[in-house]
């Protein structure tokens, strides 16, 4: 009698699949590993403390504002106005500031001025239905024309410098201030999106809003609670920028929420919503973050660097879409 044999699992190919979805899934990682090994051989100085150190300087400022704002495009929002937030949020604190010397009543009222935008902002959106990047956009030359009337189109200085310049530039462990809020806003970000009931609920907005409002979901409190937190690390990092650089300017500028915009989507976060994760925004940030620094570095020239940003946010969109088009 003989005895009958199984055929043996396709291990190799089983294989072959996990080693394929662990290029894919964190291919972000692997391209800012590549980055950052290429310049460390090809760019002198570049692993020097201070350049690294100055890095993650640089670019903790967008961290506050993109790793809160990936919750908004999970949610299937999109906020522009994080731009002009940026601007005015610090206008509004300084002006506090030059009328009561406090410090502390400045930054308070900074944030105030950002959570009284996100509220704005979640109440168009959700009440009024108005589309989120068109009514942010709105909302943002309101912000812009404010930011003017407030500073009487000047630029604004404390008149506690020490204590103003403080906020951002106190060195602890040689790390700056800022960089230390960053990474505890990035932590709270992460948790609330990954641990919470509320991080569940911007998935379920962002992936299917009805099916979501049928389960229960309080979708106009979802939406607009990711816009109020928006706005609130907008103005958190505006108020540091001003700290950095101890004063307040009133612009129409929107290069800040383009920079926070491009390292949500180069992190791999959908435009059209439902996915993304707050690891990968910070990847996202330090990506555009490094090859910045090659350029400057390299002195490459500012314009060709904004054609090779743009190639690259173009190529982030358009993996999405293709990604989305397979699945579907």
């Amino acid at each position: 009698m003989s005895a009958t044999t199984s055929p043996a699992p396709a291990a190799p190919a089983r294989s072959g699949l996990n080693v394929l979805r662990l290029l894919t899934d964190y291919a972000i990682l692997w391209v800012v590993l590549a980055l950052f090994v290429f310049l460390a051989v090809s760019t002198d100085n570049f692993l020097s403390q201070a350049n690294l150190r100055n890095i993650l300087d640089q670019q903790s400022l967008v961290l506050i504002a993109a790793s809160v704002a990936t919750l908004t495009m999970i949610a299937g929002g999109f906020d522009v106005s994080q731009g002009a937030v940026y601007v005015a949020a610090p206008l509004v604190a300084l002006f506090v500031e030059n009328q009561t010397g406090s410090v502390i009543l400045a930054v308070g009222a900074g944030l105030l001025f950002g959570l009284v935008v996100g509220i704005l902002n979640g109440a168009i959106v959700t009440v009024a239905k108005i589309n989120s990047f068109i009514a942010t956009l709105a909302v943002s030359f309101i912000i812009f024309g404010f930011g003017y009337i407030v500073s009487d189109g000047a630029i604004l200085r404390p008149t506690n410098t020490p204590d103003w310049s403080a906020l951002a530039r106190t060195q602890i462990l040689g790390i700056t201030s800022a960089t230390w809020i960053a990474i505890l806003v990035i932590a709270a970000s992460w948790f609330a999106l990954a641990r919470t009931r509320f991080g569940r609920y911007v998935y379920a907005v962002g992936g299917n809003v009805e099916a979501a409002r049928l389960t229960g979901v309080r979708v106009r409190w979802i939406v607009g609670g990711v816009f109020v937190l928006a706005a609130v690390a907008a103005s958190l990092a505006g108020v540091l920028r001003a700290s950095r650089s101890i004063s307040a300017t009133p612009s129409d500028d929107l290069s800040f929420v383009f920079a926070v915009i491009a390292a949500i989507v180069v992190g791999g976060t959908s435009i059209a919503g439902g996915e993304g994760t707050v690891w990968r925004t910070i990847l996202g940030a330090f990506f555009i973050g490094l090859m910045s620094n090659g350029f400057n570095l390299h002195q490459v020239d500012p314009i060709y660097q904004r054609i090779v940003q743009g190639i690259v946010i173009l190529a982030a969109v358009g993996i999405d879409a293709w990604s989305r088009s397979r699945r579907s």
